[in-house]
């Protein structure tokens, strides 16, 4: 029986027994070609363009096939804007707090055409690309979605702009699909959005018929508060409107990585992986990535000296010493979270997000219950550190995400028999159970490889995300079944989170998941 499951529920003994018949291995040598119409979650990308954000932006053009983008906006932050093309000075009360250059006019903007470069580069690989999935977006249709925003200033947003126009039809248009707003810069542009909904609407009686319409599809995902506007404007006008805020686990990707990554992980993200396997013989579009040492620097950012002075940055020039580094080393994806989110790899976070994924663990606030937050209540046991750790619920997933990323790169330039593909995972029950206290349990998942590969199983417990407080002993982990007791301790109503964990044995190994919420009964 190829591609389905039977499942069997056979109860003897008080033991409860999934079973499966076994799937069919298959060697495909091309893609699949039955697309749906839609896939993923919608979303838009506002981001004010540094090196990071670039670095970013090309990971997730390869993730592009999982993912409905409806919007590349150029918006502006704290840190990088256009300036008035008057030399008019701008100086705000955050940046004086947080910013060592004190009062600043023109300084440090990438402009608006590193999106389009990019999506150049992108088209050129994009026939590769759809060998491995002919849901990768034509570069014209992403072209289409690049708008500028709010840019002159940080914080601006006392006019509509295109950015802004484009996000305001897209919270009003009738798709009633959540629409993830991630915030790469200052959430200023959207914050302009809003406000001419505001404007429009406020005083009529459609008002709170938009209001609530608008809250109910609109998320925004915030590295940072790189501006106010959230701050001054979003939160107090729309308090119903829900927030993933990361403003710590992030730091997995970001600059100082290194103090974040445990140590026995760094090489995933050092020159020689990172080299070989990602910036170099894999494209135009790979060769547009930022690594320490690498030779460029972006243009109308002359604070970018991390691919041309590296030796001035690993001795702390401007304060920051966060190496040392080697040539090609990662720079920074500080925010690839937000979209890495939106990617299902089979966690079941994407509007859960305090249950963890690959775009880290974010706990509901118990003041602002339409925000999620990171920090120490959504801390994870970092295992290299022996402590509670708030950046490991990012940084535990760094070696998939390094193979994936890698497996991703070969996709631009390798045929589909030649490159690696994720399995596909499925459990044979349901993923949420009734269970009683004492009971035998067991638990039964199943995968197939594109590739014909061998794979490997892990069965472990996200216990930091269980309601219930202890540890299971966890039998035969590494097998498709996993036989176990169901402690006698477990508590009405409380829960268990176990995690089917699946990677195929290649070069770039990549990994899928399965979660099996245990409930008692009660």
């Amino acid at each position: 029986m190829s591609g389905t499951t039977l499942l069997r529920l056979v109860a003897a003994a008080g033991i409860i027994v999934f079973t499966a018949c076994a799937p069919e291995s298959k060697n495909e040598t091309t893609a699949p070609q039955d697309v749906p119409a839609t896939h993923g979650p919608r979303t838009i990308v506002t981001t004010d363009g540094e090196i990071d954000d670039v670095d970013s932006f090309i990971r997730m053009l390869l993730y592009t096939n999982e993912l409905q983008v409806e919007g590349l906006v150029y918006s502006s932050s704290m840190w990088h804007y256009k300036g008035d093309g008057q030399g008019t000075p701008f100086t705000s009360k955050m940046e004086m707090t947080r910013n060592i250059y004190g009062e600043r006019t023109d300084l440090r903007w990438p402009g608006t055409t590193w999106m389009d470069t990019l999506l150049s580069a992108y088209g050129e690989v994009y026939p590769n690309l759809l060998l491995h999935d002919a849901r990768f977006p034509h570069p014209d249709s992403l072209r289409a979605l690049v708008k500028v925003g709010n840019i002159d200033f940080e914080g601006s947003m006392a006019r509509d702009t295109e950015g802004s126009d484009w996000i305001k039809a897209k919270l009003l248009d009738q798709n009633p699909e959540p629409i993830y707003l991630q915030v790469w810069g200052g959430t200023n542009t959207i914050a302009r959005a809003l406000k001419s909904i505001q404007d429009q609407y406020g005083d009529t009686d459609q008002w709170e018929e938009i209001y609530r319409k608008v809250c109910a599809k609109a998320v925004i995902y915030a590295i940072l508060d790189q501006d106010a506007t959230y701050r001054e404007y979003i939160a107090p006008n729309w308090p119903d409107l829900k927030v993933f805020y990361n403003a710590n686990q992030f730091w997995c990707f970001a600059y100082p990585w290194k103090r974040a990554v445990p140590e026995p992980w760094h090489p995933y993200m050092e020159g020689a992986f990172m080299k070989s396997h990602l910036v170099q013989g894999h494209g135009p579009l790979l060769e547009h990535y930022y690594s320490y040492g690498d030779g460029q620097q972006q243009a109308g950012d002359p604070e970018h000296i991390h691919g041309v002075a590296l030796d001035s940055f690993n001795l702390g020039r401007m304060g920051q010493n966060w190496g040392p580094f080697e040539p090609y080393d990662f720079i920074s994806e500080g925010d690839s979270p937000a979209y890495l989110h939106l990617v299902d790899v089979g966690l079941g976070n994407l509007e859960q997000p305090h249950i963890g994924g690959w775009g880290g663990r974010l706990v509901q606030s118990d003041s602002v219950p339409t925000r999620w937050e990171d920090g120490p209540q959504a801390a994870d046991f970092n295992p290299f550190r022996e402590e509670i750790d708030p950046t490991y619920p990012q940084t535990r997933w760094v070696p998939a995400l390094q193979h994936d990323f890698a497996a991703r790169a070969d996709w631009c330039v390798k045929p589909f028999a030649e490159a690696n593909h994720p399995p596909v995972v499925t459990l044979d029950h349901p993923a949420v159970l009734e269970v009683l206290p004492g009971e035998a349990l067991s638990l039964k998942g199943m995968a197939t490889d594109p590739d014909g590969d061998q794979l490997e199983y892990r069965w472990w417990q996200y216990w930091e995300v269980d309601s219930y407080g202890g540890r299971l002993e966890l039998g035969s982990a590494s097998q498709p079944e996993l036989l176990l007791q169901i402690p006698e301790d477990l508590g009405p109503g409380e829960d268990l989170h176990l995690i089917l964990e699946v990677s195929d044995v290649a070069e770039h190994p990549m990994t899928r998941y399965r979660r099996v919420v245990l409930k008692a009964r009660g």
